[in-house]
């Protein structure tokens, strides 16, 4: 079979429900004035993740790596009544870009940016969570999903970005962040506490429901 990857992303993407003009401007404002803009989760996998929320109408989530915010606007999309997304982002000079974003889109009140160390927040944090989105840094991935699966419900859906890490997993030679996903992926796969499968959207996600 010949085909270009590119070009399927690309139909993908065309055939995705379009993005609204507040996460089109955010996306806009990440490419201006960030420096890893690529980071973002972007139109087609902010739709999926979007699609998830709405799926499990949760009432509480937990984002670990905010950036800027547009993933968090798409789980919130999918929040009960008095649901709540619980954000955490180590670099306070995304501050502003992240609460402006929220105050444009109208969630800020569903939405508590936590600014600091993921793994010194999670231990405060008291809720049991649907959702749990990790998307921080990779070598910390193992130790984050040990923070949480005890925080999340039975049935509860933990999803982890960026799994596949452009192919270099699949790859002989592991530099360090691909040998930690690759570790990570394992770990998962041999817990018998969740059932998982890694979607290949974008960069790859880890898609674990809790027993």
């Amino acid at each position: 079979m010949n085909f270009s990857l590119q070009k399927i992303v690309k139909y993908c993407d065309n055939f995705t429900t379009s993005q609204p003009r507040h996460l089109y401007e955010l996306e806009r404002e990440t490419n201006l004035k960030t420096l890893a803009p690529q980071m973002l989760s972007g139109h087609y996998q902010g739709q999926i993740l979007q699609m998830f929320s709405k799926m499990m109408r949760p009432e509480r989530i937990l984002e670990i790596g905010t950036f800027t915010g547009y993933a968090t606007q798409c789980l919130a999309a999918g929040l009960v009544e008095g649901g709540k997304v619980h954000t955490i982002e180590a670099n306070e000079e995304l501050r502003y870009i992240i609460e402006n974003g929220f105050k444009k889109a109208g969630v800020s009140n569903k939405i508590q940016l936590h600014i600091g160390n993921a793994k010194e927040i999670i231990p405060t944090l008291t809720d049991i969570f649907d959702i749990v989105f990790i998307d921080a840094g990779k070598t910390d991935y193992a130790t984050y999903f040990d923070l949480v699966i005890n925080k999340v419900r039975s049935g509860g859906l933990i999803l982890a970005d960026n799994v596949l890490w452009s192919g270099k997993v699949v790859m002989e030679n592991h530099d360090k962040d691909t040998r930690a996903l690759h570790e990570f992926n394992q770990k998962v796969h041999n817990d018998d506490r969740v059932e998982n499968s890694i979607l290949p959207i974008r960069d790859g996600i880890m898609m674990i429901v809790k027993k």
